[in-house]
């Protein structure tokens, strides 16, 4: 009920305000031909610059309202902070719209007609939210047809469904009171009474919805107080025992109308996979193609240099375990597997992974190639292939991984990458392979599509001033 009222409002906030956009364009065109050459000798806009202006504005005033966080699913925030967020957006609009007029738009575009818009703009949709965030946090929850909701539960956890319910969005809603699990707690905060006096609270208060937030104690028969509230006719919300405050990684699906709690082990959801794999796609295509163009001549360097193949391929760990072959230029001597053994006392990184900065088994070409990153090229095969992403962590190999602690086998929670935050971030100058897991974990725990982008930008400016491999 709640979600779906947010999605309502939302939608009549977004088509109003798409509609005072228009009516903003409007108003300053007919100002425009009104005030005529009185204020300037500006022209008055052609109906298709008109057109153009109104649609442009329209699309970019809303996705920047809703990135401003003004169609969430919390309650408005303070008037002040509304309006202010408000004036930030119509800034970017008019900015945007500016920006496109410079490069494509007419030599003559009226400028009185550009500030009477972005002023009616503002206005409008300033006196709109106005009203409309003092009927939401003055009045929607005061009226005797808002929602009334009881919670059940201790104390911890009643106070944080109180303050979430507080902070939701919605078109009228009041906490009527709490009840606690057991009888003989301490009663405190708006505290009526222990569970057992639900039935007798029902009969004789108004409420239209129940929350049970108990701790998951076995003791207490949640089913026979949920068939209480079925008995009377009033709806039940469960928050689950599993759930503790600063959790916010349970979510509730259906699968064939069976109800399943999942509990998120990442960031990552349906949509950012998607925008993240057609990313990959794109940007596995064009290094493929660049790998194909230095092909022959990186393979005409290798083999100069050192006997053995062009491709090395290795056995590697990827998403929860999955073995694929990984594919890189090869950088080593034939032997170089057979060396490790003997050079595993010398290695700078302290727990399971090898790093030597000065290590004899790579080749002259090899270690040209390294500091290049041309390396890696061969590896935008196994991205197409879905085997390994653009961003992620390192690929570990499998004798790495038998080594891992249980919180180490988090890292290769997701495909690993070609790069990475730990990449970026000064991979020589790390040599804690904690601090490493610190990195991938961070980056798995607050995974968001932009962050990907950034770190493919990091890491073109890292390859090109040559700071290392990637």
């Amino acid at each position: 009920m709640l979600q779906q009222q947010v999605y309502i409002i939302n939608i009549v906030l977004m088509g109003l305000d798409a509609l005072l956009v228009i009516f903003a364009g409007y108003s300053a065109y007919n100002a425009c031909c009104f005030l005529g050459g009185f204020l300037s000798d500006d022209p008055v806009p052609d109906q298709f610059t008109l057109l153009y202006s109104i649609i442009g504005v329209m699309f970019i005033n809303n996705y920047f309202l809703g990135y401003w966080g003004l169609y969430g699913d919390r309650a408005p925030a303070r008037l002040g902070t509304v309006v202010f967020s408000i004036l930030k957006v119509v800034l970017i609009d008019f900015a945007f719209l500016s920006s496109i007029i410079f490069l494509f738009g007419p030599a003559q575009y009226p400028r009185t007609f550009l500030l009477l818009f972005a002023a009616f703009t503002f206005t409008s949709i300033a006196l709109f939210r106005s009203i409309s965030t003092y009927y939401i946090v003055k009045r929607a929850g005061k009226g005797e047809r808002a929602r009334k909701i009881l919670i059940v539960g201790d104390y911890v956890r009643g106070q944080a469904v109180s303050r979430a319910l507080h902070k939701q969005l919605s078109w009228g809603h009041r906490i009527v009171g709490r009840l606690c699990e057991k009888t003989g707690e301490p009663c405190e905060g708006n505290c009526l009474g222990s569970i057992e006096a639900l039935p007798d609270i029902l009969r004789e208060t108004p409420v239209d919805e129940v929350v049970f937030a108990l701790n998951g104690d076995r003791s207490t028969n949640l089913r026979q107080y949920l068939q209480i509230c079925k008995t009377m006719g009033v709806s039940v919300r469960i928050l689950p025992s599993l759930w503790h405050p600063g959790e916010y990684a349970i979510t509730v699906e259906r699968c064939q109308g069976m109800p399943f709690i999942n509990l998120q082990a990442d960031s990552f959801s349906a949509n950012g996979l998607l925008y993240k794999r057609i990313l990959d796609i794109v940007g596995g295509a064009v290094g493929f193609l660049i790998f194909l163009c230095v092909l022959p001549f990186v393979t005409l360097a290798i083999k100069l240099d050192s006997p053995g193949p062009v491709i090395f391929k290795q056995k590697r760990k990827g998403q929860h375990g999955r073995i694929f072959e990984l594919y890189k230029f090869r950088t080593m001597y034939k032997n170089a597997e057979e060396l490790k053994r003997d050079l595993l006392s010398k290695n700078e990184m302290n727990g399971h992974m090898f790093k030597l900065e000065n290590d004899p088994r790579v080749t002259k070409v090899g270690k040209w190639l390294r500091t290049t990153s041309l390396d890696e090229l061969p590896q935008f095969f196994n991205v197409l292939k879905g085997e390994m992403s653009l961003v992620g962590t390192r690929p570990p190999t499998i004798q790495e991984v038998e080594m891992y602690q249980l919180e180490h086998l988090k890292r290769i929670a997701a495909k690993p990458g070609i790069t990475g935050l730990w990449q970026v971030s000064g991979r020589n100058k790390i040599n804690d392979f904690e601090k490493v897991v610190e990195l991938d974990c961070q980056y798995l725990d607050n995974w968001h599509f932009a962050d990907d982008i950034k770190i493919l930008l990091k890491t073109i400016l890292v390859v090109l001033q040559r700071k290392g491999a990637i």
